[in-house]
């Protein structure tokens, strides 16, 4: 079994979670988000950003505005929506909820 392909399966199921927590800040340009998100190891490709903000923007999660920009073209910068919010907030019980529920398990010897 190789723990490179559950690591990365690991990392995709919180990376939706930690976008939105990216996004609830503030607005969001995408190659800012990349850059959290590459610092903090979270995210391998590029290529997964997109359709993953994508899939949340069809489900009215977050929302997005495109901004001129004087060094070149228009910026899409995206915000959470109210839904996502909530939405948000039911993924960080969830993430709560599952942290103590594994440092109970993992602190068993």
């Amino acid at each position: 079994m190789n723990a490179s392909n559950t690591q990365i399966q690991m990392r995709k199921g919180l990376l939706e979670f930690c976008i939105l927590h990216i996004i609830s800040r503030g607005e969001a340009y995408a190659s800012d988000m990349i850059e959290e998100l590459t610092a903090a190891k979270m995210i391998v490709a590029e290529g997964t950003l997109y359709p993953l903000l994508n899939r949340l923007k069809n489900a009215s999660l977050v929302a997005y505005k495109w901004v001129e920009s004087e060094s070149g073209p228009p910026r899409k910068y995206y915000t959470i929506t109210e839904e996502g919010l909530g939405f948000l907030n039911t993924l960080t019980e969830t993430w709560a909820s599952l942290v103590a529920s594994t440092q109970l398990i993992t602190s068993k010897r």
